[in-house]
């Protein structure tokens, strides 16, 4: 089982889903086979033989299906956690609420969305007979994700608490720092050195005025610069970057229906 606070799964919420599906499948090589009508088409797509995201029509509420998406095109990352009831429990008592109760998904885990202090929506997964991608550091997979919160102040202590969080503070050249790096802006990871597995970005310096808190997602790609030439030949856009990093050349992306992600080159 993977260590509480690690994210494990991201899925996307979209419509239309089968236009998502074409998109991923030919950006990233995915394979993404048809949803089970007991899961209300939730579909699992793989790279390699590995799961590595879920897919979701927006179209799909509480209520069931709808004629309009329920919500706009968005990545969800989840963490990792033990008992997915609890911590939902835990994260109100820490300043957060819950976006999404607890679900049970058929014996393969448990789900919730919980909103944190600072506004950005995290998915919880209690993992039993599915556990969550299996990370392989490879084009075409899950590599980072990253907290961009308007409030560090009251994200920090929130994921510690909630999480198990053990911040380690990181400089612009990826270094480990004793707080805010050089330009005055804090980033840590939630674990240090090696284990470290997610960031939390103070973002507040660069994000547009009235943009919330939200977490975002890495894939890996062989060359950056292919990549965002491939995407947007697809119809995706390529709104931010390429910069280069001390972890690779990144650049800011979005699929034809919005939906926001960060790609990376990976050796």
């Amino acid at each position: 089982m993977a260590r509480t606070g690690t994210p494990v799964w991201i899925d996307l919420g979209t419509h239309p889903i089968d236009d998502a599906v074409s998109f991923y499948s030919q950006a990233f090589g995915w394979t993404v086979p048809e949803g089970n009508p007991e899961f209300g088409g939730y579909r699992m797509a793989e790279s390699g033989g590995a799961p590595v995201a879920g897919m979701m029509s927006s179209l799909m509420g509480p209520g069931g299906e709808a004629d309009e998406p329920q919500y706009p095109t968005w990545w969800t990352v989840y963490l990792a956690v033990e008992d997915c009831a609890a911590t939902t429990r835990a994260a109100v008592a820490a300043g957060g609420s819950i976006a999404v109760p607890t679900m049970e998904i058929a014996g393969l885990g448990a789900m919730a969305v919980v909103i944190d202090p600072s506004g950005a929506a995290v998915g919880l997964w209690e993992g039993r007979e599915f556990g969550g991608f299996e990370f392989t550091g490879q084009p075409g997979s899950p590599v980072w994700f990253e907290l961009m919160t308007t409030d560090f102040d009251a994200a920090a202590p929130f994921y510690q608490r909630v999480f198990g969080w053990q911040l380690a503070y990181m400089g612009e050249d990826g270094e480990p720092t004793e707080g805010a790096a050089a330009n005055g802006i804090r980033y840590a990871t939630n674990f240090p050195g090696e284990e470290a597995s997610a960031g939390i970005c103070e973002a507040d310096f660069f994000l547009p005025e009235g943009v919330p808190s939200f977490w975002r997602a890495y894939l890996g790609v062989a060359d950056t610069d292919a990549a965002i030439e491939k995407i947007t030949g697809l119809g995706g856009a390529h709104t931010d970057g390429p910069m280069d990093s001390p972890f690779g050349r990144v650049a800011t992306v979005e699929d034809p229906q919005g939906g926001m992600f960060q790609i990376v080159s990976v050796s």
